[in-house]
């Protein structure tokens, strides 16, 4: 459902994925969808959410619209007993999102949300790391989500493979935090278990993005939390579409630094970089040791500014559908990563101090990266 910029990337890992069957696609804008369905070899084009709900070769819903229609889209999906797995953010408002939750529980359903990088490769060997102490006991994390200076980039030619544009408006009103912060969120989460307090402040520093459009929301394009973990640890997680680019995190341990460069690829390297005590100084980070991948990535076709398997968060849902088990991305984990992530963004020009009020039980990590 949603046949636009994302789309691309999704229907381009498709191929990792045998197990799933794309059976027909739709959007709004019928020209959109016809020409995807032609690029792609897709079997069906649908003309409307119902003729995709009445289907009943249809298992699971693919919800690819914008941010404010995925709480439609998911609950009219849920309500015809769909399984959905929904882009980010799950809704815009917690209590959408705890009406799809509930729902899909009482209809014995699945719904997922999107960032799935926490299956990454990467991300799946930071963890094992850190389930190995090799750094000793987590004290802090700093995680960085900037992408520089948007709206002076040339974002007008960013088009998809099919050459559908970036949806520059629709992204600079949602804001960069409910775009990006899933990224590195899902993450701390999955390591160090359900956010207690979250202190943000977010703000919109550039009203005027110079579009040629009027924007009709001033979303913040700059926010900073420090949250912390019923674990103990505590992380600072900065987002912005402002400071120059750095989707680097650090894992700050007794025993060394963890770390990686770019959440984006699924391939990226980790690395440990220890300190020693030299005479009367103390020389931090100057070992720097590789870790070798719990797996090798696959190899990504398409060009851009990330490397990403966008398919494999579907494909971790059809095997927990399969398995009768519950999908790493749960309802619940999503639940409390859209908590997370509202707490920060809607702490507009505010200094906000928010208790969580969900939670999640402990996620499984891959069967591949296991100890």
């Amino acid at each position: 459902m949603g046949s636009g910029f994302v789309a691309d990337y999704y229907l381009q890992t498709l191929p990792l994925h045998p197990q799933l069957e794309l059976v027909g696609v739709m959007d709004r804008i019928s020209d959109r969808s016809s020409k995807f369905a032609a690029f792609y070899n897709v079997p069906h084009i649908y003309d409307s959410l119902e003729e995709i709900l009445k289907d009943p070769k249809v298992d699971i819903v693919l919800n690819l619209t914008n941010p404010s229609s995925h709480y439609e889209v998911s609950k009219a999906c849920l309500e015809a007993g769909k399984h959905v797995y929904s882009e980010k953010p799950l809704a815009m408002e917690m209590s959408q999102a705890h009406e799809l939750v509930n729902l899909a529980k009482q209809r014995g359903l699945y719904i997922s949300s999107a960032p799935c990088s926490l299956l990454s490769e990467t991300a799946q060997t930071v963890w094992k790391a850190l389930r190995e102490n090799q750094i000793g006991k987590v004290r802090l994390v700093y995680a960085e989500m900037d992408d520089g200076l948007v709206h002076k980039m040339p974002y007008s030619k960013w088009l998809n493979k099919l050459g559908t544009p970036w949806p520059y408006k629709d992204e600079f009103e949602v804001g960069c935090t409910l775009e990006h912060a899933g990224y590195y969120v899902t993450w701390l989460t999955a390591f160090f278990g359900p956010a207690e307090i979250v202190s943000a402040f977010s703000s919109c520093i550039i009203a005027d993005k110079e579009t040629d459009v009027k924007l009709d929301v001033n979303a913040p394009d700059f926010s900073v939390a420090c949250i912390k973990f019923a674990s103990g640890v505590v992380a600072r997680l900065t987002c912005s579409i402002i400071a120059p680019h750095d989707h680097s995190l650090k894992i700050i341990g007794d025993e060394g630094v963890l770390g990686i460069d770019d959440a984006w690829f699924y391939g990226a390297q980790v690395y440990i970089r220890r300190s020693i005590n030299i005479g009367h100084k103390r020389w931090e980070g100057i070992w720097k040791q590789s870790l070798p991948l719990a797996k090798k990535a696959p190899r990504l076709g398409y060009r851009g500014s990330h490397k990403m398997d966008f398919c494999r968060g579907v494909a971790e849902m059809a095997s927990a559908i399969a398995q009768q088990r519950s999908p790493r991305l749960s309802a619940e984990f999503s639940l409390h990563n859209n908590e997370l992530v509202l707490a920060i963004h809607n702490a507009l020009e505010t200094n906000c101090t928010y208790k969580m009020t969900t939670s999640f039980e402990p996620i499984e990590p891959m069967p591949w990266a296991k100890s």
